[in-house]
């Protein structure tokens, strides 16, 4: 009987010791605080005058790659551009221009038409419901010109601030600066002008660029993007800025081809 009321109140002391262990709070582990990544120092005007100046022996008089033959129908073929490549919108517009350059034949075609022939480019019917309307707009508000002012330019159906930037670039010589996103890619992995958004990159990169290389950035920026600084796999190795870059992943993609 002893043995059994000692094996009782070993049980019993057991089980009081666990509800107090039970019951007292754990403390949790601190957890520890991320590392601060360094910020690359941004670019001297020295280095950015050396990477233009370089862009500029590479390709003199860069151009765009989307065809159009007057500034009405580089205005469509930008407002046709979004979420799709330059070379689809190409193949539709050798098909729509001929029979529409000007906003007078645009409206005459009429958007079923319009859209029949843009039909193999992403969301092609709210384009050609976009480009029959802007269309109406000049014709009744601009004397059936393309506007030169951003702010008028963005008043038209389909026109934000990056299809305003493109005309006012290529077909009245300004010094604007379109982000697409090549360009937002280009200006924050090279630390030339990073942000948020495109608006930061695009203040960023006027701010950066000096003038007498502002009016070919834009297109020397996007062709960089395009075709070097691309998003995967970027040719780091060919690239002609490489030793300017700040991206400090750079090293793991030279040699690559």
């Amino acid at each position: 009987m002893a043995k059994k009321s000692t094996a009782k109140a070993k049980v019993k002391v057991a089980k009081t010791i666990a509800k107090t262990k039970a019951s007292v709070p754990v403390k949790a582990k601190p957890v520890a605080k991320p590392a601060k990544v360094k910020k690359p120092n941004p670019w001297t005007e020295s280095e950015v005058i050396e990477a233009f100046t370089r862009f500029r022996a590479a390709s003199p008089e860069p151009k765009g790659e989307l065809e159009h033959v007057n500034p009405y129908t580089l205005l469509v073929a930008v407002a046709l551009s979004a979420q799709a490549t330059d070379v689809g919108v190409n193949k539709a517009t050798r098909n729509l221009f001929p029979l529409a350059d000007t906003p007078e034949k645009m409206v005459a075609l009429g958007e079923e038409r319009v859209r029949d022939l843009v039909k193999t480019i992403g969301l092609y019917k709210g384009k050609a419901k976009n480009v029959i309307a802007l269309s109406r707009i000049l014709i009744a508000e601009h004397n059936s010109e393309v506007p030169r002012t951003r702010e008028a330019l963005e008043t038209l159906p389909g026109v934000g601030r990056k299809t305003a930037n493109v005309v006012l670039n290529i077909a009245f010589g300004e010094s604007t600066i379109a982000v697409d996103t090549h360009l937002f890619r280009v200006g924050n992995r090279t630390g030339l002008a990073p942000g948020k958004n495109p608006l930061e990159v695009e203040l960023g990169l006027l701010k950066a660029i000096p003038a007498q290389f502002a009016r070919h950035a834009h297109h020397w920026l996007i062709l960089h993007g395009r075709y070097t600084c691309v998003a995967r796999k970027p040719l780091c190795g060919k690239c002609i800025i490489g030793d300017l870059c700040r991206w400090p992943e750079k090293t793991l993609y030279v040699g690559i081809s």
